[in-house]
């Protein structure tokens, strides 16, 4: 079972929090010693021992010289840079708008030779058609409150971001839980045009589209939420406040054997087309 993405990058700021505080006690020092060699609040030392807070790299560097142990400074700041990277909240990410987040992944897509994708609650963007990303981006707008709603030029980016699915090299395994071909993200003339465009792109010879019906018994997998596989490299799981990216092995690993039972319970060819072709007869 996947442990939580955000347990994840929360374990590794634990891991930087524990070396720090091993290092401490190794020099004979209490909370209060070592705070006030590196001139701040008691307080401060026990929320970072904690992982409440995370290190600065200043803060790292003033802690180890305070412990006598300036040769595992690098180490120890490269260690805190992975965690805090592993975990960037959304707000940070949608700054500049949410086109400028579908334009920064374009060279990344076009690296990436093999796609996986796992997707419990929307189409897979890499197969969104433009009126459904701008019902999926638009919502997202309004939810994040963001000061312009440039979600229209986001959905006409991420359709030209996801033309990579039309270009040699690169394979796409993609994998829907049946719900997501009814939630009503868009009007029902997009909605409408999505899933026929399922149908189209599913019968791709580079795309393998599986869809997990709703009435699978004896799931060996519940739904769980959304996440992307590029080749073996990189985990990127959605939440609602953050995107996590997971780049260790162990973790990855958890993910694609994850990935591959989803996979197994889904149907494709005509079955998936068959699930497809209901949920357009719905929505009428």
């Amino acid at each position: 079972m996947p442990v939580s993405p955000s347990s994840s990058a929360q374990a590794a700021r634990e891991v930087v929090a524990r070396r720090l505080r091993e290092l401490r006690k190794g020099a004979g020092l209490t909370v209060t010693e070592l705070a006030d060699r590196c001139g701040w609040h008691h307080a401060k030392t026990s929320r970072i021992e904690n992982a409440h807070t995370a290190p600065s790299t200043t803060d790292i560097r003033a802690w180890v010289t305070a412990c006598g142990a300036t040769e595992l400074a690098d180490d120890l700041v490269a260690q805190s840079l992975h965690a805090e990277s592993m975990y960037t909240e959304w707000r940070h990410r949608v700054r500049s708008g949410l086109k400028q987040l579908q334009d920064s992944a374009v060279h990344f897509f076009r690296e990436t030779r093999l796609f996986r994708v796992y997707s419990s609650s929307l189409v897979p963007g890499l197969l969104q058609t433009e009126g459904y990303a701008a019902g999926v981006l638009g919502i997202s707008a309004r939810f994040r409150e963001l000061p312009i709603d440039d979600s229209a030029e986001a959905a006409r980016a991420r359709v030209d971001r996801s033309r990579v699915i039309h270009e040699p090299g690169h394979r796409f395994v993609l994998v829907v839980e049946e719900a997501a071909l009814y939630y009503r993200v868009c009007d029902e003339d997009a909605m409408a045009a999505q899933l026929g465009y399922l149908l189209t792109a599913g019968a791709l010879p580079q795309v393998s589209l599986g869809v997990i019906p709703s009435s699978t018994p004896d799931r060996s997998q519940w739904p769980r939420e959304t996440f992307h596989v590029y080749d073996d490299k990189l985990v990127s799981v959605e939440l609602v406040s953050a995107q996590v990216r997971i780049t260790q092995p162990s973790e990855i690993a958890l993910h694609l054997k994850a990935f591959e039972q989803l996979r197994s319970m889904a149907v494709y060819g005509a079955e998936a087309r068959a699930l497809i072709l209901r949920a357009i007869e719905a929505l009428s």
